[in-house]
């Protein structure tokens, strides 16, 4: 493992995913960390990723200068399922069938692939590399996900949680996921808009 970018030279994953612990199946919670684990030592065109990189990190590189930063979207996304579907099993009950361990599982892992889309460069700062022009982030956090032996229900989200995923019937969890992560990304485009300004 690079020792530049290993979790335990700084922070671990759990560290950085504190919603990591409430996976109930050892298993799953297991293979999240493991994909977690490679992607941050292989991300970066191979070079990886040290943890205050990971916390620099914009979540997105579609708006202009936002506030949010990758981990921070990574928590959120993953607090707002877990209360959405509370109130969908509170409301609902049986009617509206969830797996909290798949839509947690899912959406922790459905950005693991913008550490390969991402490419910090000396010269130009933070880009989309070559990898991510060719392959965006549905696709690499999928190909690990496969790798590490995730069921498919939780690939399936990291699959199809974005524009990839607009002509396939998403699961449950899928959807849940899906309207978590576009409120923060349209939360950051009007951010960025607001910064600037009414003339822009």
């Amino acid at each position: 493992m690079n020792r530049r970018s290993a979790p335990s030279a700084g922070a671990t994953t759990r560290d950085l995913f504190p919603s990591l612990d409430r996976i109930r199946s050892d298993t799953i919670r297991c293979q999240v960390e493991a994909v977690w684990n490679e992607a941050i030592d292989t991300g970066n065109a191979g070079r990886g990723w040290t943890t205050d990189e990971l916390r620099e990190l914009p979540f997105t590189l579609l708006a202009d200068a936002t506030p949010m930063r990758f981990i921070e979207h990574l928590n959120s996304c993953s607090e707002q399922c877990l209360a959405i579907a509370d109130v969908l099993q509170r409301i609902f009950g049986e009617r509206v069938p969830i797996d909290t361990d798949t839509l947690l599982a899912g959406a922790l892992l459905a950005d693991v692939g913008k550490l390969f889309e991402f490419e910090r460069c000396p010269d130009r700062g933070l880009i989309q590399g070559e990898s991510g022009r060719l392959l965006r982030h549905p696709f690499t956090g999928a190909a690990l996900c496969r790798k590490h032996r995730l069921p498919d229900a939780i690939t399936h989200i990291v699959a199809t949680h974005s524009h990839e995923g607009d002509r396939i019937q998403r699961s449950i969890e899928c959807i849940i996921f899906h309207h978590a992560d576009f409120i923060d990304f349209d939360i950051a485009k009007a951010l960025a808009m607001a910064a600037r300004g009414p003339n822009s």
